[in-house]
């Protein structure tokens, strides 16, 4: 893996990843994180083929990663990031702006909380928190225009996680009108709260656009398994949602989870945040959520997933992915392994837990799915045409590099947050 990086470079992060596997055994988070914090990139990818060829050189060569801080050093190391964010994230600055958790929003035009409908699960948080976790840009057309809610993963704020990708892409478009959820603690703590924002959120977009049935919610990693446990335990959402379009979520937890904790392989378990705990593919939340028809799409579903590399969840391959979704509830799925509708061409190659973001098939299928009813539809689109690039027309490289530094921006969040534990948080009531 050392070899293979770029020869300005090699003797910075040889002297370093031997630091941070250290700090990593010893539990000592301050450590990993002023590591990073003295990593600057001496070489920049000059194209999004270098980019991708970069980063799969990275996390996939020879095989893949375990060491996962000493591979985001690398990456960092690599220049595969805008490490101003990364810089940001590392002196805790970051959820201001576009990743405010202090919005000022107006009332709701009907009540939603404490509940709406009866059979929805009870909040355990103020409507005033939920409320402020909710970006409404100023363009925001309030109904006359369908509203899609963007919603981050773990270690990540709506903000950062879709403004080069996804929410770039739809910004402007007449089928499309974005807001985003920023969620206190970058969605590290427990996933229970997490999904109350969001239960929150899509009642509360709705109300305010002019009582809107046409909700899209657009989610990443952890967003979509949290979106999931709110269609099923928040009824009233299965009502306004009219598509569900998650990128690289795992409804079945992973088997990588651990990677995430200042684990060391034989060593005892480390504490780590909540809601990492709860999405290891053992964990009481992902059981919970699974049983009696939760592993079935309660809305119509478009998923996208990267079989090859995702270094955050796995598996991610075939209908054993924890991507997949089945359709018990007859109400649509469109389940999409990038690697195999784009077999053989550019669309189809190296993309990670982040790259599926910008991957031009989930532009292409989330535009489809937008403008059309039901799930995104491949025989509705021009998939020869739509593979044919790496990343979805309208993203350059700083795109490209802005989406993949989200890892090591998760990484360094995962880092410095307090709240750690040893044992997943038990399951609410509601849930039990």
């Amino acid at each position: 893996m050392i070899a293979d990086l770029l020869p300005g470079i090699f003797k910075l992060v040889d002297s370093l990843l031997g630091s941070v596997n250290s700090a990593v055994a010893a539990g000592n988070a301050t450590a990993v994180l002023s590591i990073l914090s003295q990593i600057t990139p001496t070489a920049r990818p000059t194209n999004i083929a270098d980019a991708l060829s970069k980063q799969s050189d990275v996390w996939a060569s020879p095989t893949r990663r375990t060491d996962f801080f000493a591979a985001v050093a690398t990456q960092v190391a690599n220049g595969l990031i805008l490490d101003g964010t990364l810089n940001t994230a590392l002196t805790g600055s970051l959820p201001v702006g576009e990743n405010s958790i202090n919005n000022n929003n107006p009332n709701p035009s009907s009540p939603i909380y404490p509940k709406k409908i009866n059979s929805d699960a009870p909040y355990s948080l103020s409507e005033d928190v939920l409320r402020k976790a909710i970006y409404i840009p100023s363009g925001f057309t309030y109904g006359a225009k369908p509203p899609v809610i963007f919603v981050p993963g773990t270690g990540s704020y709506g903000g950062i996680s879709f403004a080069n990708n996804l929410r770039k892409l739809l910004t402007g478009k007449s089928y499309a009108d974005p807001v985003w959820l920023n969620i206190p603690g970058a969605m590290l703590v427990d996933a229970q709260s997490n999904a109350e924002y969001i239960a929150y959120a899509i009642n509360y977009i709705s109300s305010v656009s002019k009582n809107s049935n046409r909700i899209a919610v657009i989610s990443w990693s952890q967003g979509g398994l949290d979106t999931q446990w709110v269609l099923k335990y928040w009824p009233s959402t299965r009502k306004v949602v009219r598509d569900f379009l998650p990128v690289s979520p795992d409804f079945k937890g992973s088997t990588l989870a651990n990677a995430l904790c200042l684990n060391t392989v034989g060593g005892p378990p480390a504490a780590c945040d909540p809601s990492v705990i709860q999405q290891e593919a053992t964990s009481n939340y992902v059981a919970s959520l699974r049983k009696n028809g939760g592993d079935s799409a309660y809305v119509p579903t478009t998923t996208f997933y990267s079989s090859f590399l995702d270094e955050i969840v796995e598996p991610q391959q075939g209908s054993g992915a924890s991507a997949y979704i089945n359709d018990a509830h007859g109400v649509g799925v469109s389940n999409n392994e990038v690697q195999v509708v784009c077999a053989g061409k550019l669309g189809g190659t190296f993309y990670d837990h982040a790259g599926v973001l910008f991957n031009p098939l989930t532009y292409a299928l989330i535009v489809d799915a937008l403008q059309n009813d039901g799930p995104g539809n491949l025989a509705r689109i021009d998939v020869n045409s739509v593979c044919s690039s790496y990343a979805a027309p309208g993203l350059d490289l700083d795109d490209v590099l802005a989406t993949s530094g989200l890892i090591p921006v998760a990484g360094a969040l995962i880092l410095g947050s307090p709240q750690k534990m040893l044992k997943e948080p038990a399951l609410r009531a509601y849930a039990s």
